[in-house]
């Protein structure tokens, strides 16, 4: 990972220069403040004897977004991803500070060809002549990591080749070392800046940017997101040349479409926008839903439509990824407001997000019953899901909760994928294109297989348990034997833990006996032992439906 805690040395002498011009880009744009309360002289006494506060400008007529928007744009790339990524959190920022940090963009220049050429040479060990037949000098776009050249491989390949600016990978890692130390400052000393847990968020950062300067990752994404897809007709995705493709360099197949913002282009060749719409939908939604690997950033310039209605994404470098529980929450809570629980959304919701203390669960369950209210007697297709999960993300936000960053990116997916769906089709309803997926994804719960699965894996972790608990608990009691670990016991108010222990203990002895049945059972099965029962072992089959009651009464406790 490019962060790391900054030592004594890096900021005394790799850091300096860097922690200098941010200090006095804060300070220029009126922060003093916010570094008097981080105690940030405290730890770099030898830095700031060379910052002044006398280069503060008059500030009196702009916003404090509009400052942070300003020092943002002048602090340089780094902070400008940041800022870019911030834009798209309203779990975490007011409306204000959302408004002006969407304002932000890649306003850079293009990197001399000369230094392409010298990146692309160094990497692939060759002259550009030898690899290409025609190279661009003029980039087709040009950003803060990377620049984009079209260009024609020696085989004839039609390719746009996406070069890493040079020293880029140094001045962000600086960078993002210098935020996560200001993270941790502003995490100890300002006590409203601990809800959000700025850390957390500097390492989420960290981990998105490493992706994204690492075209090896993408190119990794890019052909993951093809085999989920390679049977599907209404989808395509671009080749990548893995022989030219490094951390530095990502060659990817060149293709020529139709963006799905130029709606007069799309009418005028023909294309069917209603089908374009839906097909999108279904494709986001089977991405979170059956696969669980989802393109993270579908706007309408990502997308490219092509002859017969077939859908081109392009840039892979922001994926997103939910786990099989992370999509049944989802699930869970879409299914309970169309119930009209609150209960159940606030469970939902609560398995969701991260918080650091219990929010009151009377005052949530209140705010969500007023949230459904909006939603209970509107016929389906008037609901538009990026409306409630906008009010979600506003009820996060008032209850002091936090979402994680990969289910926020699943969230933003499928509201950007919603307002693609409407810009191309009015009557677009993407809330019943959902409504199959999420019935679908509820029904698997009760597949014979997915039960025996989760009671197979329930077992598993059993006998792990009752097999390394004697090892553990036998290293416990030598260091208490050696004093290493002293132990004081008060054991008031400990009936209700004993009662849940009790009850947890009887749920993982009935697992284990249904695990034992099965495996007991398909044994029999197999060997075929009489006597039987329309062809199959008696014993067996009894041993299967008893393990599979067994399984539905853990499912309902």
């Amino acid at each position: 990972m490019l962060v790391r805690k900054i030592g004594f040395v890096s900021r005394t002498y790799r850091h300096v220069n860097r922690y200098r011009q941010i200090l006095g880009v804060m300070i220029k744009f009126g922060f003093g403040d916010f570094i008097d309360r981080i105690n940030m002289g405290r730890y770099f006494e030898s830095g700031m004897q060379f910052v002044t506060r006398s280069t503060t400008k008059r500030l009196d007529t702009l916003t404090r977004a509009e400052r942070v928007r300003m020092a943002i744009e002048e602090l340089g790339p780094t902070f400008v991803k940041l800022g870019q990524i911030l834009s798209t959190r309203p779990d975490l920022l007011p409306a204000d500070m959302i408004a002006e940090l969407e304002k932000l963009q890649d306003d850079v220049v293009h990197v001399p060809f000369d230094d392409i050429r010298s990146v692309v040479e160094e990497e692939l060990e060759t002259t550009l002549e030898q690899l290409f037949e025609r190279f661009d000098v003029e980039p087709v776009a040009a950003a803060s990591i990377g620049q984009v050249h079209r260009a024609r491989l020696a085989s004839g390949d039609e390719v746009i080749v996406k070069v890493r600016r040079p020293g880029i990978s140094s001045r962000v890692k600086v960078d993002l070392e210098i935020l996560h130390h200001l993270a941790s400052l502003a995490e100890e000393y300002v006590e409203e800046a601990q809800l959000f847990r700025p850390v957390k968020i500097a390492e989420e950062f960290a981990r998105t940017l490493e992706n994204e300067i690492d075209y090896t990752v993408e190119a990794s994404y890019a052909e993951r997101f093809a085999n989920q897809f390679r049977d599907n007709e209404a989808i395509y995705v671009p080749r990548i040349f893995r022989e030219y493709t490094t951390s530095r360099i990502l060659v990817m197949e060149y293709v020529e479409g139709i963006k799905a913002s130029k709606l007069d282009r799309l009418d005028g060749e023909g294309y069917d926008r209603k089908l374009i719409a839906e097909r999108g939908a279904d494709l986001l939604l089977a991405q979170i839903f059956d696969y669980g690997f989802f393109h993270a950033d579908p706007h309408p310039g990502n997308i490219f439509i092509l002859p017969d209605n077939v859908i081109c994404y392009l840039d892979f470098g922001m994926m997103g990824s939910v786990d099989r529980r992370s999509r049944d929450e989802l699930a869970d809570m879409v299914f309970a407001i169309v119930q009209g629980d609150e209960r159940k959304v606030t469970d939902a919701l609560l398995a969701i997000v991260e918080t650091e203390e219990d929010p009151d669960r009377r005052l949530l369950e209140s705010d969500m019953s007023h949230l459904i209210e909006l939603y209970a007697f509107k016929p389906l297709k008037e609901i538009r899901i990026a409306q409630v999960l906008n009010k979600i993300l506003n009820l996060i936000s008032r209850h002091r909760l936090r979402l994680p960053f990969d289910k926020y990116l699943m969230i933003k997916a499928l509201a950007t994928t919603e307002g693609v769906g409407f810009m191309l089709d009015p009557d677009f309803d993407m809330t019943a294109r959902a409504a199959p997926f999420i019935r679908r994804l509820k029904l698997q719960r009760f597949m014979p297989g997915r039960i025996v699965e989760e009671l197979m894996d329930t077992g598993g972790d059993a006998v792990k348990l009752f097999r390394e608990l004697p090892r553990e608990t036998h290293d416990i009691l030598r260091q208490i034997k050696q004093g290493k670990i002293r132990a004081t016991f008060d054991h008031r108010g400990l009936e209700p833990l004993i009662q849940s222990m009790e009850h947890s203990a009887n749920r993982l002895a009935v697992g284990l006996v249904a695990g034992s049945l099965v495996i007991g059972s398909s044994v029999m099965i197999g060997l075929e032992a009489g006597p039987f029962l329309f062809g199959i072992s008696a014993v067996g089959l009894a041993g299967i439906l008893l393990a599979g009651l067994l399984g539905v009464y853990l499912f309902f406790r």
